[in-house]
């Protein structure tokens, strides 16, 4: 075979610092249309960009030169530094970390709506119950103490 091909698809969730509910209505789509550019900028498929007040979701497809703890600092930090500076909003600061799932190909659109819902989604279920149940279905460990 002369080529690699790939379908690595992650579905990338990260809070504000402390959910400080700093994401609002007005600067949201911003937000989200920026973060979605810094993952292009980055060569990666940015398929979603979504969330609310206190957190974000990104469905982001990479390519094999990618490693997704890059690719999330990229995106952490040069959207950080865009909000301090375009939407001057100097305290605001994402949490340290994020959760990362990978996601099937044939998942994708599922988990697109998904993210492009959040906000009727999060009418009935707080982002602790969302972010917890991510954890319990994507079998992954984790310590209570460390989580908020």
């Amino acid at each position: 075979m002369g080529s690699t091909h790939l379908s690595l698809h992650y579905h990338v969730v990260f809070s504000t610092k402390g959910r400080a509910g700093l994401i609002t209505p007005y600067v949201r789509g911003r937000i989200h249309e920026y973060i979605g550019g810094v993952v292009r900028g980055n060569r990666c498929i940015s398929h979603a960009v979504g969330g609310t007040k206190d957190h974000v979701h990104v469905l982001v497809g990479l390519r094999a030169e990618h490693r997704l703890s890059g690719v999330m600092r990229e995106v952490k930090s040069e959207s950080s530094l865009w909000i301090h500076r375009e939407l001057r909003m100097p305290l605001f600061a994402w949490q340290e970390g994020y959760g990362g799932f990978t996601v099937s190909a044939s998942h994708v659109e599922t988990v697109r709506g998904y993210i492009l819902r959040q906000e009727e989604h999060h009418r009935v279920r707080t982002f602790q119950e969302e972010y917890v149940a991510m954890l319990q279905q994507g079998l992954v460990e984790y310590d209570e103490r460390y989580l908020w």
